[in-house]
């Protein structure tokens, strides 16, 4: 960068935008993560609560990475011959910060993935903004959902007895056995609610374009929308530990194409220019925010108006709860009454999808 550059966005001192265009971000090891860098795999997990997880590439041109959770068949409670669920866990960050290898977001994935007894998946939209403006992310979340339909053909046509002589296409060992690739979720956490939000509005319902493997539901935590229009919670409401209507105009201003608003589509699911959703078939979505959040009002009001339209919407709100509640502490009690929602959720809709 130029000797005379300045630093004219800050985002938690994690990531700086210069004047001149060039970012700044600190590397993983030097973030401080409170608590979550001091819980490892067996801090984060009690006594018999064995996870494999394993790292792949799942998008070559971008170097993009997934990490793939499994609860262990020493666990008692999967030997019961019942396949796997699917759950997709995206990340949170503004579209700008987070990755699957950060520890909160690892300990989360451990935790999902013993208590909901399921192969949870965790990608990377390694294209984050700056650098990368939406809908990068967007685009990275679907192609992660490609890379799953792949894994399944593979494994389908393996055992009608089809040979593979690349070695990329060798089968994902954790995907192999005991997984039901037709009881898929995606659970998205603040902007991967978003993302979220967007791959259940482009696959449709019964996403048919990703077969053998099928999306059943959609779970939103606080998702991450805007809006030219403040609402009560952001006009008024008291500002959070962490967010505040500083960060997320921080956040929308980096992370939009140049030169657009908070009613862009990526942004605002009813402005202007986006979808008109009463045309969109949707599978369900499990909507849940934080009683204390900035953005509650949004949210209810995205849940609201979805269940208007007559979509299959339930809609949780988790009184004095501040943005981020599950990640920051996913073994806290209303952590665990969350999972327990969302299983029943998972395991209620899935004879209907």
């Amino acid at each position: 960068m130029g000797s005379l550059a300045e630093v004219v966005e800050d985002c938690f001192g994690v990531l700086q935008l210069y004047s001149d265009g060039s970012v700044n971000r600190v590397n993983e090891c030097d973030i401080d993560f409170g608590d979550h860098d001091k819980k490892g795999i067996h801090d984060i997990v009690e006594e018999g609560w064995l996870v494999e997880w394993e790292d792949f590439m799942f998008e070559e041109k971008h170097q993009l990475y997934l990490r793939v959770y499994k609860p262990s068949n020493k666990n008692i409670s999967i030997n019961n011959n019942k396949k796997l669920p699917i759950l997709y866990y995206i990340h949170g960050g503004g579209f700008c910060l987070g990755s699957r290898t950060w520890p909160n977001c690892h300990n989360t994935c451990l935790r999902l993935s013993y208590q909901l007894q399921a192969i949870v998946i965790a990608p990377d939209y390694s294209r984050l903004a700056p650098e990368h403006k939406l809908p990068a992310a967007i685009e990275d979340g679907l192609n992660a959902l490609n890379w799953l339909q792949s894994q399944a053909k593979r494994i389908k046509e393996v055992r009608l007895g089809e040979e593979y002589y690349n070695d990329q296409n060798t089968c994902n060992k954790l995907l192999e056995d005991g997984v039901d690739f037709e009881s898929v979720f995606i659970m998205g956490d603040s902007s991967g609610g978003n993302i979220a939000h967007h791959m259940a509005v482009r696959l449709g319902s019964g996403s048919l374009k990703l077969a053998p493997v099928r999306v059943c539901g959609y779970v939103l935590l606080a998702p991450f929308f805007g809006g030219s229009l403040r609402t009560k919670s952001e006009a008024d409401g008291p500002p959070e530990p962490i967010l505040t209507l500083e960060s997320l105009d921080r956040f929308w201003r980096l992370c939009l194409p140049r030169g657009e608003g908070r009613d862009h589509p990526v942004a605002n699911p009813f402005g202007h220019s986006s979808p008109n959703l009463d045309m969109v078939s949707l599978d369900p979505i499990l909507v849940i925010v934080g009683g204390k959040e900035i953005m509650k009002d949004r949210v209810e009001d995205y849940a609201r108006r979805l269940k208007e339209l007559g979509k299959d919407i339930t809609y949780a709100k988790f009184e004095g709860q501040h943005h981020g509640f599950f990640t920051h502490n996913p073994c806290s009690h209303v952590s665990h009454q969350l999972l327990e929602l969302a299983k029943r959720f998972m395991f209620a809709k899935k004879p209907f999808c």
